[in-house]
C-alpha cells in the first residue's frame, strides 16, 4: 500500500482543474426523480386497477423495482445536499426518495454522511465495514456460514442481497437511535413509521397477491440492485487508519445507460473525494484522478468486481488481508496483492483454527480458492 492521504488532500489537488459549476447544487436531477416516481405510482395503480396476467404484473414489478432503486440513488444525492440546499426541502424530498426502504433522512445522514464518510473503512468505527477475525469467532452464524462449501456460502450471501439493505436500515436504527438527542428521537421514529404504515395500508387496499407484485418483489429487486453497487464500494478494499478514498474505495465501470439510470452511482471513489459534489460531475473528477493518480486510483468492471466478491471471503484477518478462517486461506485486498483476474488464496496460520473444512461435493478434491 502506498502512502495514505486524506480526502481533503486529494480534493485540493483536483479542485483547481474543475469548473465552478461542479460545486453547485443540480436541481435538474429532480426531473429524473419525478420520472421514477411517476413510473412507480403508475405501475402500482395499474397492478391495483386491472386483473393482469402474472407475467404482466411481474414486468411491472421489475419497473417498480428499478424505480425504487433509482429513487434511492437520487435520495443519496439529495441528502448530501447536492440537489437542493434548503434543509426542510432536502429532508422532505429525501424522505420520499427513501420511503420504499422505510428509511428516514435523519437516520441516513447520521449513519451515512456523518459516520460512514467520516470513518470509511476504519475498523470498529465505519458502520458499513465488514467483520474482523475477532468478530468472526464471536458470532455463531458466521462460524456456521464459513463451514459451508465456499460456493454455497457465496450463493447465500448474494441471495441475501434481496433483503440486506432493508434489514440493515433497521440495524442502523437500533444502533444509532440512542445517539440522537431526546427531542430528535420522535422525529427519527416518525420518519421510519410513516412509510412502513403506508406500505401496510397498500396491503389492505390491494390484497396480498397484488401487494406482492406492487411492493414486495420490487423491494427485493431494489435491494439486490442497491446492494450490488454498495458491496463493491469498499468490500474488496483494505481497512485504513487514515480515510484515504483512493485506498479504501472502488469505482466500477458500467455502460453509459446504467450511469444515466443510476445517477452515476458507479463513481464511488469520486464521491468520497467530493461528497458534497453532485455526481453529475463525477466523470470530470474521474478524469483528473486517472491523470494525477494513475497508480492509486481503483476501478474495475462492475461484473468483475461482483465476481471478485463471489470468490473472496468477507472477513478481515488484518487491515490488508481477507481470510477464510475455516480453510485458513488469506486473500489480499485491492492495492495489497488482490488480482481480480486471477484470485488465489494462500495458506496462513491462525491463532484459533476451526479445524478441517467440510468435505467438498463430488467433482473436486478441494474447495476452490476464494468465496
Amino acid at each position: 500500500m502506498t502512502e495514505l492521504r486524506t480526502m481533503g488532500w486529494y480534493a485540493q489537488q483536483i479542485a483547481p482543474h474543475l469548473p465552478a459549476e461542479a460545486f453547485k447544487p443540480v436541481r435538474g436531477r429532480l426531473w429524473g426523480g419525478l420520472a421514477y416516481l411517476s413510473l412507480v405510482v403508475g405501475s402500482i395503480v395499474a397492478i391495483g386497477m386491472y386483473d393482469l396476467h402474472p407475467l404482466q404484473n411481474l414486468g411491472l414489478s421489475v419497473l417498480i423495482g428499478q424505480g425504487f432503486a433509482g429513487l434511492g440513488f437520487l435520495g443519496h444525492e439529495i441528502l448530501h445536499g447536492t440537489v437542493v440546499k434548503n434543509a426542510r426541502l432536502r429532508d422532505f424530498l429525501g424522505a420520499i426518495a427513501f420511503a420504499q426502504f422505510s428509511l428516514g433522512p435523519k437516520l441516513w445522514r447520521k449513519w451515512h454522511n456523518m459516520e460512514h464518510h467520516a470513518h470509511t473503512q476504519e475498523q470498529h468505527t465505519d458502520p458499513d465495514a465488514m467483520g474482523t477475525l475477532e468478530q468472526f469467532y464471536q458470532r455463531p452464524f458466521l462460524r456456521w456460514l464459513y463451514r459451508l462449501h465456499p460456493s454455497v456460502r457465496s450463493l447465500i450471501s448474494f441471495a441475501a442481497f434481496l433483503l440486506f439493505f432493508s434489514v440493515f436500515c433497521l440495524k442502523m436504527l437500533s444502533q444509532f437511535y440512542p445517539e440522537f438527542r431526546r427531542e430528535e428521537r420522535p422525529v427519527v421514529l416518525a420518519q421510519v413509521i410513516w412509510p412502513f404504515a403506508m406500505w401496510l395500508s397498500l396491503l389492505v387496499v390491494l390484497g396480498p397477491v397484488k401487494w406482492l407484485f406492487a411492493y414486495v418483489i420490487p423491494l427485493m429487486l431494489a435491494n439486490f440492485l442497491v446492494i450490488s453497487y454498495i458491496s463493491t464500494n469498499h468490500q474488496l478494499n483494505p481497512l485504513t487508519d487514515l480515510n484515504d478514498p483512493l485506498a479504501n474505495s472502488l469505482s466500477v465501470n458500467v455502460p453509459r445507460w446504467m450511469d444515466v439510470l443510476h445517477f452515476n452511482f458507479s463513481h464511488h471513489v469520486e464521491h468520497h473525494v467530493f461528497p458534497g459534489m453532485n455526481p453529475k460531475y463525477a466523470p470530470l473528477v474521474k478524469a483528473q484522478l486517472r491523470r494525477l493518480f494513475p497508480e492509486q486510483y481503483q476501478e474495475m468492471g462492475f461484473g468483475q468486481a461482483l465476481a471478485a466478491l463471489w470468490r473472496t471471503p468477507r472477513i478481515y484477518k488484518d487491515k490488508t488481508d481477507l481470510v477464510d478462517p475455516v480453510r485458513a486461506l488469506a486473500f489480499g485486498s485491492l492495492g495489497n496483492g488482490l488480482n481480480p483476474v486471477r484470485i488465489e488464496g494462500r495458506k496462513v496460520a491462525l491463532a484459533e483454527p476451526l479445524g478441517p473444512a467440510p468435505v467438498p461435493p463430488p467433482g473436486g478434491s478441494q474447495a476452490p480458492a476464494g468465496n
